[in-house]
């Protein structure tokens, strides 16, 4: 099975005529199925790209949505959109947000979720950083940190549930299990510019929630392995969390969807 992964594609900076150029380098590498790890659009267009990409690729594309999925909308609104145009796809999108785990081997399997950062990492209270995120969308707009905190906090407590329960049905049966996630989930996979990012900027683009379940769950499975494919920061990284955990952080431009990575399994 031959496997593409794509992460920050943010289709609203791509022309039309350069998104069908991008959409006939993805046909060129005779894929069986993508893996998109979110920044599609933003709230008003993502939905609609997902439904080009659908129509132009005709192969199953698993995806997760990213913070920027959300700009110019609410969590709630966008979840709802993008619920009713993956179950109109015909089958050719899956949202793994609402998915169950998804065979794609013999030994292999892929689960996902959207995730987001939960402020649990680095210095929450004492950074500057202020992202779109926190003007942009609507649960987000708050009136002090310690309310924004505790709904990042959610957030990724939400993320990391779902997960678990996912991983674990996967690893029931499979030996290998595929994560796809926008945000990274671990300090060592949020990678900025070659560095891992600071104290301040830890808090808007890692999941603590999510890194610490499924570290949990491969050391009680040290037979099985992880591979996790994350996004977000717009700068490429490896990280080796366990022997049997690996995390590979996407890098991206605006203005220039390229695919990250093909893969077989």
């Amino acid at each position: 099975m031959r496997v593409g992964w794509l992460t920050d594609i943010h289709l609203n900076f791509v022309a039309p005529h350069k998104r069908q150029d991008f959409y006939s380098d993805v046909l060129n590498q005779k894929l069986d199925a993508l893996l998109l790890g979110g920044d599609i659009g933003e709230a008003d267009s993502a939905p609609q790209f997902l439904a080009e990409m659908g129509h132009a690729l005709r192969i199953p594309i698993y995806f997760v949505l990213g913070n920027h999925d959300f700009y110019g909308g609410s969590i709630n609104g966008v979840r709802e959109v993008i619920s009713r145009e993956t179950a109109a796809s015909q089958g050719l999108l899956r949202w793994l947000s609402e998915s169950e785990a998804i065979p794609l081997t013999e030994t292999t399997a892929l689960v996902g979720h959207d995730s987001w950062a939960d402020g649990r990492l680095g210095d929450f209270f004492s950074s500057d950083v202020l992202l779109n995120d926190y003007v942009l969308i609507q649960e987000l707009r708050c009136a002090n940190k310690q309310e924004c905190y505790a709904k990042l906090n959610a957030l990724g407590d939400e993320a990391a549930k779902f997960l678990g329960t996912r991983a674990l049905e996967a690893l029931a049966s499979c030996r290998h299990l595929i994560v796809l996630t926008h945000v990274p989930p671990f300090r060592d996979a949020c990678w900025h510019e070659g560095q891992i990012s600071n104290n301040d900027y830890l808090p808007h683009f890692a999941c603590r929630a999510v890194g610490d379940r499924l570290i949990q769950i491969m050391r009680e499975h040290p037979d099985r392995s992880m591979t996790v494919f994350c996004g977000h920061t717009h700068s490429a990284g490896f990280a080796r969390i366990l022997p049997n955990l690996s995390v590979h952080t996407g890098g991206a431009e605006y203005g220039n969807p390229a695919i990250q990575r093909v893969f077989e399994l």
